[in-house]
């Protein structure tokens, strides 16, 4: 795989310039380097990536069983087609990755193993100027850009999310966090209980079960999962036909994004139809009466990310009896274990807090503009990817309800055009800035916690921009919309400033 050596600087900082500077290499900074190099041939780029290697996630996740939780032929970009499984691993996926690296010599773009501390733009050079430290040497090195793309993600890479309960330090066991997964945790023949019931318990408890004497899931509300076979009929039949992989991938994708529009309509106009479909799914894995305690929200489908479960896996470990379900609230950390709020204990010699993860803004980077501290909560943004007096900038935030890559191609296709459009009318900066019809929009938080609520957001919210009541100022979390708008959009608009 292309995990490169560090690339070796003179002594001394010094300075370097790009036309553009990503932050990322993981599956937005991939795609938007792709992207580039096919839609902008001859602009100058820089990939600057905190880790050893490329991946994001699939590099620093390494949890038993870690898997996507969106189908590869949505998730994968739309210029290359996948030819597996839906449900991918990591390994798959960032085998996947390499190939697009490979083939299209993104490579020498790269730049592994620099955590970028501070971004400053400076109006009168209408540059941002970059600088990282280097994890082989601990130097400082130095950047100037005129556009900066953030794919660094939404996360935390280096913790992730445990709630403070009382008595932690009294437990007896091992604590561990899915994120930060230690390479010589064994457990075989323990007791273990993992504290949440997401995407990536859903992923963790079949991978570990066989192991472990038992595995007790530990929730505090039930969530909705989709089991299914890991398999895709339509492109099972294509390629029986041998059609073109690169046919089968867009009719394919096509087909799962139009079942995909269907099903989130009907999540908002018929709730309670798509509640009983649900349920009724987990249903032919489970007993009724463990459905109804266990598996049947208190909250209408899509206002949290629905996780899908291959083949049942997580189910079927619950029917075999090597894992349970225990829906209930938690008093405190005793030495044994987990005491309730029911007054019952959960012993344990090992508890795996699948708790979430922290909000990400920005990468953690200090940002400065024109020696300012930028205040991102103090900005409006620009329809989830460009925000109000931050020049030359687009941040990738993906689709909620959706594969996160879908956004990341179509913010790719913007920033080309964007570039394209401010070389065209000879202007080195654009800003972001409300009209003067927007002056009274009211304002409100990044996202509407009634349509969509997980709790890495609700916690993280004030640290977002704000959104307001038009489209364009707004992230709407709609691919289906956003498809055919955001190609639409008027560059001359005035809510771009350029200079």
């Amino acid at each position: 795989m292309n995990d490169v050596a560090f690339q070796a600087q003179p002594a001394g900082l010094k300075t370097e310039h790009f036309d553009v500077l990503i932050v990322g290499a993981g599956i937005s900074g991939v795609g938007g380097a792709y992207h580039l190099t096919h839609q902008r041939p001859g602009t100058s780029f820089v990939v600057l990536e905190a880790l050893e290697s490329f991946g994001g996630t699939w590099l620093t996740h390494k949890y038993p069983g870690i898997r996507s939780d969106s189908d590869l032929y949505t998730f994968g970009y739309r210029f290359k087609p996948w030819v597996g499984a839906p449900i991918a691993t990591a390994d798959e996926i960032r085998r996947y990755m390499d190939e697009v690296i490979t083939e299209n010599d993104l490579g020498p773009h790269i730049r592994y193993g620099h955590t970028i501390k501070t971004a400053s733009w400076s109006g009168a050079d209408n540059l941002w100027t970059v600088e990282a430290v280097r994890a082989d040497t601990g130097d400082t090195a130095r950047f100037t850009t005129n556009f900066l793309w953030m794919c660094q993600g939404y996360y935390r890479q280096s913790q992730g999310y445990t709630p403070d309960w009382d008595g932690l330090t009294d437990f007896k066991g091992a604590i561990v966090h899915p994120q930060t997964w230690p390479d010589d945790l064994d457990l075989k023949g323990k007791r273990v209980v993992v504290i949440g019931s997401g995407a990536t318990a859903a992923t963790l408890v079949p991978a570990i079960a066989a192991d472990c004497e038992h595995v007790t899931v530990l929730q505090r509300s039930p969530t909705y999962f989709i089991p299914g076979r890991n398999a895709n009929e339509l492109a099972d039949t294509l390629n029986e036909l041998d059609i073109d992989p690169n046919w089968t991938h867009e009719i394919v994708r096509r087909k799962i994004l139009h079942d995909q529009a269907a099903f989130t309509r009907r999540a908002f106009d018929e709730p309670e139809a798509v509640k009983q479909e649900l349920l009724a799914g987990v249903s032919m894995f489970l007993p009724q009466e463990t459905v109804a305690e266990h598996f049947t929200p208190r909250y209408r489908p899509w206002r949290q990310r629905i996780a899908f479960v291959p083949d049942g896996d997580l189910f079927q470990g619950l029917a075999s009896g090597k894992a349970s379900m225990v829906t209930d609230e938690i008093d405190r950390f005793v030495p044994e274990g987990i005491r309730l709020k029911s007054g019952k204990t959960l012993e344990a010699d090992v508890v795996i807090t699948a708790t979430g993860f922290n909000l990400n803004v920005l990468g953690d980077i200090d940002f400065y503009i024109d020696n300012e501290p930028l205040v991102f909560a103090d900005t409006v943004t620009y329809r989830g990817m460009m925000f109000t007096g931050v020049p030359n900038l687009v941040w990738v935030f993906g689709y909620f309800r959706a594969s996160w890559t879908l956004r990341a191609d179509l913010v790719a296709d913007f920033v080309c055009r964007l570039l394209a459009h401010m070389a065209a009318r000879g202007k080195k900066r654009v800003t972001p800035r409300l009209r003067p019809q927007d002056q009274d929009m009211p304002l409100m938080p990044w996202m509407d916690p009634e349509n969509f609520n997980p709790g890495y957001l609700l916690r993280g919210m004030h640290l977002l921009p704000r959104r307001g009541d038009k489209p364009e100022w707004q992230h709407s979390q709609d691919y289906w919309a956003e498809k055919d708008e955001i190609p639409k959009v008027d560059l001359d608009d005035a809510a771009f400033d350029y200079a």
